[in-house]
């Protein structure tokens, strides 16, 4: 039986989740730049009302992005010190894909694009099939121009997350049957993601929980 503490602060929200065996608990806060002082009260209650240790766990998962730069550096912060403390090993895992998981809690659909509002005019992008062991990538998360979206299979995709703010361009581009902005990734979602993981033995140690900054990746090969 394996147990992960999973957390998740890229986007307005604060999660933070415990899955033990078949059982997930999670606490859900809407806290736009609030994640600093809410998230580790909310570690602290999670594992009181599980009745379970840092010690206890087989490891900590977290988003570790794309999203606000604020969020993203939280939750990989945080992440390092729980693991530090307790010696466990860690697995990040993409915020799209687990917004994408967490859509199924509202829609079952297969094929999901989930996006998140970069702001200056930008868009972070990721295509998933979701299927029962999680969320399998089809194509690589990325940051676009809403006029430069990336070609994707034709599917019978449903778009989720706050990118729909340039919903007529997602929806010209890739023709969804169902678009839903109030959709976010969940903690919950992240722990499922990173079970296989844990199971594998592909945790890491604790200093390469590193947030995934898709902006920065493309200024600096701008610059090269």
């Amino acid at each position: 039986m394996t147990r992960i503490l999973a957390l998740e602060t890229a986007g307005e929200t604060c999660s933070v989740a415990i899955m033990d065996g078949d059982e997930v608990l999670e606490h859900f806060e809407q806290a736009p730049r609030r994640q600093t002082e809410k998230v580790l009260p909310m570690v602290e209650a999670l594992l009181a009302e599980s009745q379970l240790t840092l010690r206890q766990l087989d490891g900590i998962a977290f988003g570790h992005g794309p999203g606000a730069f604020t969020g993203v550096r939280v939750a990989a912060a945080v992440t390092q010190g729980l693991a530090f403390a307790a010696d466990l090993p860690v697995i990040g895992i993409s915020t799209l894909a687990a917004c994408a998981l967490s859509a199924q809690d509202i829609s079952p659909h297969r094929d999901v694009i989930a996006v998140f509002d970069a702001r200056m005019g930008e868009i972070y992008l990721g295509a998933y099939a979701c299927e029962e062991a999680g969320a399998r990538a089809l194509a690589d998360d990325g940051l676009f121009h809403p006029d430069t979206l990336p070609a994707l299979p034709e599917k019978d995709w449903m778009i989720v997350g706050s990118g729909l703010v340039y919903g007529e361009a997602l929806r010209k581009a890739y023709g969804a049957s169902r678009c839903e902005a109030d959709v976010h990734p969940h903690a919950k979602a992240v722990a499922q993601l990173a079970l296989s993981g844990f199971q594998r033995g592909e945790g890491v140690s604790a200093e390469q929980a590193q947030p995934v900054y898709l902006r920065d990746q493309v200024i600096q090969g701008a610059v090269r």
